[in-house]
């Protein structure tokens, strides 16, 4: 009776292990086959900065940026789901050095999180922890698309006489989705959303 109750205790964990391989292989096929269901000839969204500035004062630096940007296809569908959406601000702060790599002296990143509520018809922005519902996509990607005297460096981390530049990008960043839905569209150009600069500054 001994032997009988190990040899029971020992099925279970494998019989769980089974069951947790056959449900996630069920949802990776799932995935699959939605991400098979996107045309081969989509084409990535286009994105552009129409504005971009750097700005150098006592306080350090900041920049400014507006994004013009369209929904790709597949973001769009899985926004309309209610799955959530991150998109990704990051700024670098650089030194010439002529004798070896530039070096980085500062960086900052924003993150925003952007959901489709059905129940409402609302979009909930969350930014920074704090989150806001806007009545519509337009006013909701606004928040998104434009900042304004973004802090990037402190005035100490800049070098009187040296030269520096930063670089900016904006993505939409697949890697906060759903771990399901991340296997087969990071390379999909129906996901594909970023932008970036290089400006040198005084």
């Amino acid at each position: 009776m001994r032997s009988a109750a190990r040899t029971t205790g020992s099925q279970r964990p494998r019989a769980e292990g089974l069951a947790h391989r056959i449900v996630s292989g069920w949802m990776a096929l799932v995935v699959a086959q939605w991400a098979a269901c996107v045309p081969a000839v989509a084409v990535a969204a286009s994105a552009e900065l129409a504005a971009f500035a750097v700005q150098r004062n006592e306080d350090g630096v900041s920049i400014d940026y507006s994004i013009n940007f369209d929904l790709p296809r597949g973001a769009e569908e899985a926004l309309n789901k209610a799955v959530p959406l991150y998109f990704v601000a990051e700024a670098e702060v650089f030194r010439d050095r002529w004798y070896w790599r530039d070096k980085r002296i500062a960086s900052a990143s924003r993150v925003w999180r952007v959901v489709y509520q059905p129940l409402t018809a609302n979009y909930r922005v969350t930014f920074g922890g704090l989150s806001q519902s806007y009545p519509n996509r337009a006013e909701a990607f606004a928040v998104i698309r434009r900042g304004a005297n973004w802090k990037v460096a402190e005035a100490a981390q800049i070098e009187d006489g040296s030269r520096h530049y930063v670089e900016f990008s904006f993505r939409l960043d697949t890697s906060l989705l759903p771990r399901p839905m991340q296997i087969g569209i990071g390379t999909q150009p129906d996901w594909a959303l970023s932008v970036e600069r290089m400006q040198r500054f005084d």
